[in-house]
């Protein structure tokens, strides 16, 4: 069982999930790093990071597999996550693609359901499929991944679509643009957002600014990083730790409380744009 409780954050269902979880993006597609993977996975259930999050874009599945091995005897620690591809995403394919992914991670149910991206098929068929995959068990909740607050704006206007609870996007210090319009509309209708590479897949931990305030605060530059976006109190981060250092690493990011001067020279070294861009993803 899970030895650490760490602080949660609210869906609109009312449930409580982790404002600190774990990304499995490009895990289990190498044997060589395999038993590390799952070593690191299974010690972030430890310390309360209980929320993992895959895909059955992942490695072609192989990182569903990966969690499978990594919470197996655990399952009811862990809030899953796992998403549809925009190809997969009718409302039969939907249907298949979740049987798909309940089997590779060897579990009855995902605990969220996303939509990974918005392409081209109707809105309408994924959300009826989301409806019913939630009345016969299948998942609890559902959401979407990489979606702007124009698309958010048209899912609760669909049939069913106001079941939304969640939006998965690219947050990091460098990359601010949610914050103008997407962020503002989530927190209107109550929806947390979950911060994919919130350290810019370790993009950040060099600049200048990052190292200083890190030591001054005897932290890493990657825990500044992600303090910055665990700030919020509505926004959960998923960094993926491919080793089991990285993960304590993560962890210990929740303790770090960052001042008005901290915040003050992030801002100033990573303005956020002046107008809402189109919406980045990686």
């Amino acid at each position: 069982m899970a030895t650490v409780t760490i602080r949660s954050t609210r869906l609109p269902s009312g449930e409580l999930i982790p404002v600190l979880g774990q990304g499995t993006w490009g895990m289990g597609e190498n044997a060589a790093e395999r038993a590390e993977e799952l070593r690191t996975l299974r010690l972030g259930l430890d310390l309360g990071m209980t929320l993992v999050d895959t895909a059955e874009m992942y490695g072609d599945g192989a990182a569903e597999e990966l969690v499978a091995e990594a919470i197996a005897g655990r399952r009811d620690e862990v809030f899953l996550v796992s998403k549809v591809l925009p190809a997969n995403a009718t409302r039969n394919g939907t249907i298949e693609a979740c049987e798909r992914t309940l089997e590779r991670l060897q579990t009855d149910r995902l605990d969220m359901y996303l939509l990974h991206w918005r392409g081209r098929l109707p809105l309408e068929g994924t959300i009826r499929a989301f409806g019913e995959l939630l009345e016969a068990g299948k998942i609890r909740h559902w959401g979407v991944s990489n979606f702007d607050a124009v698309d958010l704006a048209e899912v609760v206007t669909i049939v069913g679509g106001e079941a939304v609870q969640t939006d998965q996007v690219l947050y990091n210090l460098a990359h601010r643009g949610v914050e103008l319009e997407l962020l503002p509309w989530c927190r209107d209708w109550g929806i947390p957002v979950m911060a994919y590479s919130p350290i810019n897949r370790g993009r950040l931990v060099g600049n200048d600014v990052v190292v200083e305030i890190a030591e001054k605060h005897d932290a890493t530059p990657a825990q500044i990083a992600l303090a910055w976006v665990l700030r919020h109190d509505d926004i959960c981060a998923i960094p993926k730790a491919s080793i089991h250092e990285h993960v304590r690493e993560n962890r210990r990011a929740l303790d770090l409380q960052l001042d008005n001067e901290d915040l003050k020279l992030l801002d100033e070294e990573f303005p956020p744009p002046a107008e809402p861009p189109p919406l980045e993803m990686i």
